[in-house]
């Protein structure tokens, strides 16, 4: 399955920022085999005295940037699951600033924060080689708009580059 597939009636004009952060032939786990890659060499790259700066008031750390980058990706395959089992229920949005505090992401280690990305990454692939075409294209409500299973799980990957983006251009 590639990005190519995915209709614009699939997706909200709240993710169109990060499904435009993909080429169009992006196949669906290739991405996030690659991403994987792409995401633990910038991270293992990083000087260590780096993990903590922010490069302004008020902003995410590095470490806590990559913790919203594991937790967003748990929100959006679950998002995934539940419409690709047909769950009709919509599903409600969330705050990403509620999540960071409450993670500590600045008193983890990077090697436990890569571990952790490391299980849900591999925990994603495992769920979306388990789920069939049929199944990915079923179009679910995600805080109050349309979004199919393979939406969602390209948005991981797309969300993903958008931070990478920002963080080569205004933390290193």
């Amino acid at each position: 399955m590639k990005l190519s597939d995915v209709q614009p009636q699939e997706y909200s004009q709240n993710n169109v920022r990060y499904l435009e952060k993909l080429p169009q032939d992006a196949e669906l786990i290739k991405s996030f085999k690659d991403d994987f890659s792409a995401v633990l060499e910038l991270y293992q790259s990083m000087p260590s005295d780096k993990l903590d700066y922010r490069y302004a008031e008020g902003k995410w750390s590095l470490k806590e940037v990559f913790q919203h980058i594991i937790d967003t990706e748990r929100i959006f395959i679950y998002r995934c699951f539940r419409i690709a089992r047909h769950d009709k229920t919509p599903l409600s949005g969330f705050d990403q600033d509620d999540y960071i505090w409450p993670s500590q992401a600045d008193k983890k280690s990077l090697e436990a924060l890569m571990e952790e990305f490391k299980a849900v990454r591999e925990s994603s692939i495992v769920l979306l080689n388990s789920l069939n075409d049929a199944n990915l294209k079923f179009i679910g409500i995600v805080n109050g708009n349309p979004l199919s299973a393979r939406a969602a799980a390209f948005n991981i990957i797309g969300h993903n580059k958008w931070h990478i983006d920002i963080i080569m251009e205004r933390y290193l």
